[in-house]
């Protein structure tokens, strides 16, 4: 959008005019999908006030147009009003009309839609089948017609608008189609709401600098990835997201199309320079968050975890930092929701809970590194899609191809020739999976991995008639989907290999993942580098309780 622009809500019944399509622009495309959801959109609307897409016009005369964007829509428009007028579901049709630079006849065929050209231009074609449908639309409504085409009318003259946008008189008209149409991607909530801004704003120029400002830190990756977590990818326009915030308001589908510039509209109208002092002090709010190491953390754990930014900012309101701090807390904790029983008694079945807890864990862990200028990385955290590990797996039997079987033996052969060779067993499993690489199938493969597997598993009693232990919160652990795919059905001993060695070359493995493959939590007197036993999984959970327990509810009651 150029300043200088101006930017109205204009309902549809309201257009008037003569609209020229420039050479430039392609003729009329919509097919039986779009006509039939702009009807469908009409009617749903049900006399709530609904914005569609914005058409934007540069000004040739006085009630002269040229039409720079939203050709398909307004024919569409028009056809509609056509259809009711000479049904004789209404007087009168259209108060608009559209011409063609290089295509003279349709101007004359769109007033007078004939099937029996339709065949003739490829304009004709698209004009009539759009028109076709609008006919079966209305007439799938049987006896009903006439109501629902009075309730469409007046729809059209009280509810229904379109974004109408100016373009200033400078702007090259062909400039301004291309930057709209490449990609087909639709003018944003921000965009209009920077029209709006500078068309009513009595120091553009400052507030365009100011937003290009602020958009440019927003586009800073570890800016951006604390603060807007999980709905990253949902603003385009970065300034969308402190935009959407100080309008309020249903989120993701439910979030009516143009909510945000339609509740700042009345706002921007009435005082945009408060509007604008708004944005100022979000955008100012985030910047000191971010500088802030303990709010970086607790806010960026939030966000990650699904909370909106809106209801971070709505805990920061009025209050002062220490309360803000104490607010922050509580909300961490009604995400978790666990009290230490119930943390202890995770499983792996329950993964959304148990990756809130080990995310925490690893953010936790960083943050109260005070002596240490690092932090979390959710840029590349959000980077990721992350998943449950298990750090001791028992279970091969999934693997069901010979290329898979082969895999799995010569990793764990790698794992079993490294170890110390005091254990007579290492030798007699090494020559089994040297014999069995040669041919496997199978009934081999399963046998053998359970004997690998075994030797690999340090038990104890009362873990040896658990198997539930290996899918407790002590045997997992996060990492990204891509790795976990290829570690998932490996013993401990080999994971901690690889996980080492995507390590050195850089990869990024979370601080705790980390930790736990070099036996970071395990006493050093209980530790068998090679090993994870229960020893292990007991102090990896006395760890996250120690870690994460600020976060953790007073026990509850138990029935």
């Amino acid at each position: 959008m150029q300043t200088g622009g101006t930017l109205e809500l204009k309902n549809v019944g309201r257009i008037a005019g003569r609209f020229s399509v420039a050479k430039y622009q392609r003729g009329y495309r919509w097919g039986v999908p779009e006509v039939e959801r702009l009807l469908n959109d009409i009617w749903e609307s049900d006399g709530k006030p609904y914005s569609l897409q914005p058409i934007v016009v540069k000004r040739l005369a006085e009630g002269e147009w040229e039409l720079v964007d939203g050709q398909q829509r307004l024919t569409t428009l028009y056809l509609i009003q056509l259809y009711m007028k000479r049904e004789g579901l209404k007087s009168a049709g259209p108060n608009y009309a559209i011409t063609y630079e290089t295509r003279p006849g349709t101007e004359a065929y769109l007033r007078e839609p004939d099937p029996a050209v339709r065949e003739s231009n490829i304009d004709y074609f698209h004009l009539y089948g759009a028109y076709e449908r609008i006919c079966t639309w209305f007439e799938a409504h049987g006896a009903d017609r006439q109501y629902v085409a009075d309730k469409l009318y007046i729809a059209l003259f009280e509810s229904v608008r379109v974004i109408w946008y100016e373009a200033p008189a400078q702007v090259d008209a062909t400039t301004l189609f291309t930057r709209l149409n490449v990609g087909r991607i639709p003018l944003t909530d921000a965009e209009l709401v920077k029209a709006l801004m500078l068309s009513r704003a009595g120091r553009a120029p400052e507030l365009a600098a100011q937003w290009d400002a602020i958009e440019r830190d927003l586009q800073q990756p570890d800016i951006w990835a604390f603060v807007a977590g999980a709905a990253a990818a949902a603003h385009p326009t970065r300034i969308g997201l402190l935009l959407d915030t100080l309008a309020g308001g249903p989120r993701g589908r439910e979030r009516p199309r143009f909510h945000t510039f339609d509740v700042l509209r009345e706002r921007i109208e009435a005082s945009p320079e408060a509007v604008w002092n708004d944005v100022l002090h979000l955008h100012a709010q985030v910047l000191g968050w971010f500088d802030d190491r303990s709010h970086y953390h607790k806010i960026g754990y939030l966000t990650a975890a699904g909370v909106p930014f809106e209801q971070v900012v709505a805990l920061a309101e009025g209050r002062r930092k220490s309360d803000f701090e104490a607010q922050l807390d509580a909300r961490i904790r009604d995400v978790l929701d666990l009290d230490p029983t119930r943390m202890a008694e995770l499983r792996y079945d329950n993964r959304d809970r148990c990756h809130r807890l080990l995310l925490l864990m690893n953010v936790e862990t960083v943050r109260r590194m005070t002596n240490s200028a690092e932090r979390y990385p959710f840029r590349q955290h959000h980077a990721s899609q992350w998943s449950l590990e298990h750090i001791h797996a028992q279970n091969a039997e999934q693997l069901n191809r010979a290329d898979q079987w082969k895999a799995w033996l010569l990793e764990h052969r790698e794992a079993l020739a490294a170890l110390p060779a005091s254990d007579p067993r290492r030798d007699a499993l090494l020559a089994r999976v040297d014999l069995a690489l040669v041919h496997v199938d199978r009934e081999t493969f399963h046998e053998l991995s359970r004997h690998v597997t075994d030797f690999f598993t340090r038990t104890d009693a009362a873990d040896e008639a658990s198997h539930d232990a290996m899918h407790s919160i002590g045997n997992l652990a996060l990492l990204d989907a891509g790795a976990n795919s290829a570690l998932s059905n490996a013993v401990f001993e080999v994971k901690r290999r690889r996980i080492l060695a995507r390590d050195r070359r850089g990869e990024y493995i979370p601080v705790c993942t980390r930790n736990v493959f070099l036996k970071y939590y395990t006493d050093a007197g209980a530790q068998q580098i090679h090993f994870w036993g229960p020893e292990d999984r007991e102090s990896y959970l006395a760890a996250m309780l120690e870690i994460v327990g600020p976060y953790l509810k007073a026990e509850e009651p138990r029935a």
